[in-house]
């Protein structure tokens, strides 16, 4: 039996990921030049597709980078002259706050008690903060944010940059990015996708922030640099050669979520998770970190135990599941469940099975 890879990524890949791959390399796409038209048209289809599967805005661009890390420091350096605002809710919030430190930037923040949530209305931004960062589904916590708390913030401050993290919210969650400025992923989560490719969503208009600053002499980057960046979108080309395979499985996959029907792939994420969530609910010894079922992600679940969690990871990898440890200070203490559009209703039975055996 193959291993299943609940992981919250990289993940289990999607199917289809070896024909298409297969299909690229007799067309030799892997072999083109990034400033050729075959490379164009794969650009411009994968952008076309992840448009229409995200309803993401003409006026925005997507550019497409190493990871989502990557993202991070790009946005701060083309978008914050001095200082940014952060949300904090879990360590991958914390690490969008750490970039901004590290380029020198201030930074101000607002942070919850990991698993729980922030009252939005008693958020008070500092007037000076140029950029608002959100992290909307923390892989690390399995905490959610609501989208439309994160519209409230852009309405009570318009002037504002915000900048949300969509790493494993995308593409179940639905974003309403007229009320969103810049967003970023990464493919191997929610795509299915082998790992090395981030993905940003910028509105273009902020391409004059980047000027601006670059201008008064701060140095937003080099060949990354969202002047750069956005040049070379407008021919459907990147600033250095990319990861071609991936950008091109991107376009495949999104092509397949949209031929399969977009809700079809909602409702099959809500029903697994709803089953993951009731099944722990009831466990005498394992249970969600989440407590409100609110704030409950539906496609990263993170679970405490009070068992030995080493024991579960080897009784399961010995029946060929993987799961994810828990991130950083909750390595030892808990065990996090992808649910993303690749994993099936049947593999998540069996793997809810396996630990009623346990």
């Amino acid at each position: 039996m193959n291993k299943k890879y609940f992981t919250v990524g990289p993940t289990e890949l999607s199917e289809g990921i070896a024909d298409f791959y297969s299909e690229a390399i007799e067309n030799n796409l892997f072999s083109v030049s990034h400033r050729s038209k075959e490379f164009e048209d794969v650009y411009s289809g994968t952008l076309h597709s992840l448009k229409t599967l995200l309803n993401i805005p003409d006026d925005f661009y997507v550019f497409f980078l190493s990871s989502a890390t990557e993202c991070m420091e790009r946005i701060v350096q083309n978008l914050v002259e001095k200082k940014s605002y952060h949300i904090i809710n879990g360590f991958f919030a914390e690490r969008f706050l750490n970039i901004a430190n590290q380029l020198g930037k201030n930074t101000s923040s607002t942070i919850s008690e990991y698993g729980k949530d922030f009252n939005t209305d008693e958020i008070n931004i500092d007037e000076d903060a140029e950029m608002i960062c959100i992290t909307h589904n923390e892989t690390s916590t399995g905490v959610v944010f609501d989208s439309n708390r994160i519209y409230d913030l852009k309405n009570r401050y318009p002037e504002k940059i915000i900048a949300v993290d969509i790493v494993t919210s995308v593409p179940y969650y639905q974003f309403d990015y007229n009320n969103i400025d810049v967003a970023f992923f990464s493919v191997q989560k929610g795509f299915g996708l082998p790992p090395g490719l981030g993905v940003m969503i910028c509105r273009k208009d902020l391409i004059n922030k980047a000027k601006e600053l670059n201008d008064k002499g701060i140095i937003i980057g080099t060949y990354n640099n969202f002047l750069k960046l956005a040049a070379n979108a407008d021919k459907y080309q990147t600033t250095m050669t990319p990861n071609i395979p991936a950008i091109y499985l991107l376009g495949k996959s999104c092509d397949a979520i949209i031929k399969t029907g977009v809700d079809v792939m909602r409702n099959e994420t809500e029903k697994k998770a709803n089953l993951i969530y009731n099944f722990f609910d009831k466990h005498p010894n394992i249970k969600p970190f989440v407590k409100d079922k609110n704030l409950r992600s539906l496609t990263t679940i993170v679970l405490e135990t009070e068992s030995d969690t080493g024991k579960i990871h080897t009784k399961l990898e010995y029946n060929d599941f993987v799961v994810s440890k828990g991130y950083s200070d909750f390595k030892d203490r808990h065990i996090r469940i992808g649910n993303f559009p690749v994993h099936k209703f049947e593999d998540v039975s069996n793997l809810l099975y396996l630990f009623k055996k346990f």
